[in-house]
This record gives C-alpha cells, structure tokens and sequence, in this order.
C-alpha cells in the first residue's frame, strides 16, 4: 500500500526538503542533530509530495519501540557499569537514539499513524534483537565488570536487529527520509557494534 501525502501535509514537511540533503550515511530517530561518536549527522522530516508506504509506517513505529529499549539499557550504565568506555558507549548511544525516537514520532504524526505507547513495549521480543523482560532483569541487577559484560553482549545483539529492520525498509519503503535514518542507523550501530566486540574482547 502507498501513499501519497496531501498538500496539506506536505506544506507541514516543506522546510525538510534541503535537511534531506544533509542526511546520509553517519550517526538513531530527527529534524535536529543526532550525537554519535562526535559526529553530528542530521536527518529529514518527510519531505514535501513524499511517498510513504506501510513498510516505513512500521519501521516507524517498531524501531521507537526498539530504541526505547536501547535507551533504557544505556541508561542504566552510569551507575552500574565499572568501565568508562562502557559509560561513553552508553552515553553515545542515548544521545543518538533519543532524538530519532523523536523523528519518528513526528513522522507517524504527519502520516497519520499510531504512535507506540510508552510503557507498553512489552510483548515485543518478536522484535530482531529486543531483549526479553527477564534480560531486562537480570541486566538491572548486574553491577560492575558482570553488568559490562552483560550490556555489551546484550546491546550487541539489539544492534544487529536494529540493522535488520533497517534493512527491510531500505527494501520495501518509499519515504527518503526514512531510508535515510535506516542508512544512518546501519552505519552507526555498525561502528558501535565493531567498539562492543573489542571491548568485550579486553
């Protein structure tokens, strides 16, 4: 199913069009600046007459709920992780990822689709990579070197499935923007998962 945006819903998106140039290959979920590495990297907002299909509907709405839960995991390592390069790591990744949730969020807006519940991501570990609600546990109650190893190994593996979803709507969408952020989600998390593997193997 496509779908074409109204001139309405164009005019709301029309200032998007030369943040769309800016997007690329570089650093998750913006109509700002996402922080990666040091690197800031921009995004669009669906830009003016975009197409827009049910393949960049759902990657919306599943990698929100997808980031939350990375953002959740980061969250936890400033008080319980006993490396700095875990705490960096983590601290990177909210600052990417929070403001690509928001991206999404107004995408699904524009388009008139259902924004995910938060509070309500549980029942997802269909997902590529989403952890479990026991995972979620048991890495709440991991401190120190255990938590770093259990984060690292953990977000990892939510990595790869975020490259996964972005790869489907590389495939199937239609919204430049949205392939954008896929692409910028591939290389980030790439780079992120290279720095993880290396870590663990300290």
């Amino acid at each position: 199913m496509t779908i074409r945006l109204t001139p309405r819903r164009a005019l709301l998106t029309g200032a998007a069009v030369a943040l769309l140039a800016l997007a690329g290959c570089g650093g998750a979920d913006h109509g700002s600046t996402g922080a990666g590495h040091g690197t800031a990297t921009a995004t669009a907002s669906p830009s003016a007459g975009a197409v827009f299909n049910d393949a960049d509907v759902a990657f919306a709405q599943h990698m929100i709920v997808h980031h939350r839960q990375a953002v959740e995991m980061a969250g936890l390592a400033p008080e319980r992780a006993a490396s700095a390069a875990v705490k960096k790591l983590a601290a990177d990744i909210e600052a990417a990822q929070a403001p690509e949730i928001s991206t999404m969020t107004g995408w699904l807006g524009t388009w008139g689709a259902t924004v995910p519940e938060a509070g309500h991501d549980s029942g997802h570990e269909t997902m590529p990579g989403m952890m479990s609600d026991a995972d979620m546990t048991a890495l709440a109650a991991a401190k120190g070197a255990a938590f770093d190893e259990r984060f690292l190994t953990m977000m990892i593996a939510h990595h790869e499935g975020a490259i996964t979803m972005a790869g489907e709507v590389a495939a199937k969408g239609s919204d430049p923007a949205a392939k954008a952020l896929a692409a910028t989600i591939v290389t980030d998390q790439q780079a992120e998962i290279a720095e993880m593997r290396a870590l663990l193997a300290k």
